[in-house]
């Protein structure tokens, strides 16, 4: 029996996610390997949506190319459905995002839609979020203390390098990677973090977690609902 490569899998969840798509409307459009999935499907039916509101640069740009009008979330009062991955979700429908650096804007998009829909190949499926490392979106004038502080939490943290320095975000900000995490209280989590001075935004999605998951599999697309 062929196996399916992970490739595949993501093409699979990205053209599941069309069917969560509201004719007429705005979809909120995420990051990433699986999202790119979910773009090139949408092109396939973008003469049925009004277009996108985007979660970065890269895929503003994506959805441009295949003639998709992207919208500035200013303009728009609410979506009806966010579609983004996740670097790990679990069975509560909790994540960590921002693998991709992109963890603010997916935040903000993620809060003005009615419903997230996370595609994920199984891999990303966990019981306690963690073991993927955690994205901070920071100033960079906090980062040392921002670190120091994870750090007298037993966690280790590193800021995000990119061909030799610090990698810059499409907000101008820094990312720190924390390691050695177990969250078994995202939302506690969420909410300390998140009132630190300096920090933009951790990469716990628990206040904007996920309502359904479309999970990749070798027997097909699992649907989890939360």
């Amino acid at each position: 029996m062929s196996t399916i490569s992970q490739d595949e899998l993501k093409t699979l969840v990205g053209i599941a996610a069309l069917k969560y798509v509201v004719p007429g409307e705005i979809v909120g459009v995420g990051t990433g390997s699986t999202v790119n999935k979910f773009i090139d499907a949408l092109a396939s039916i973008k003469h049925q949506i009004k277009g996108a509101v985007s979660s970065s640069n890269a895929s503003t740009e994506r959805l441009l190319a295949l003639g998709i009008q992207v919208f500035d979330s200013n303009d728009v009062q609410e979506l009806s459905v966010y579609i983004d991955g996740a670097d790990e979700i679990d069975h509560q429908g909790y994540m960590i995002k921002g693998g991709g650096a992109a963890l603010t804007r997916e935040k903000i998009i993620a809060a003005q839609s009615k419903q997230f829909v996370c595609i994920a190949d199984e891999s990303k499926l966990v019981a306690t979020l963690g073991r993927f490392p955690l994205p901070v979106e920071v100033i960079p004038m906090a980062e040392q203390r921002i670190i120091r502080q994870f750090q007298a939490m037993g966690a280790q943290a590193q800021i995000r390098m990119c061909d030799g320095h610090a990698l810059v975000t499409d907000n101008g900000q820094h990312i720190v990677d924390v390691t050695h995490l177990q969250i078994t209280s995202p939302l506690q989590f969420e909410t300390q973090v998140s009132q630190w001075p300096g920090v933009v935004t951790v990469g716990v999605f628990a206040l904007q977690k996920a309502n359904v998951c479309l999970l990749g599999t070798p027997d097909g697309v699992k649907t989890l609902t939360f």
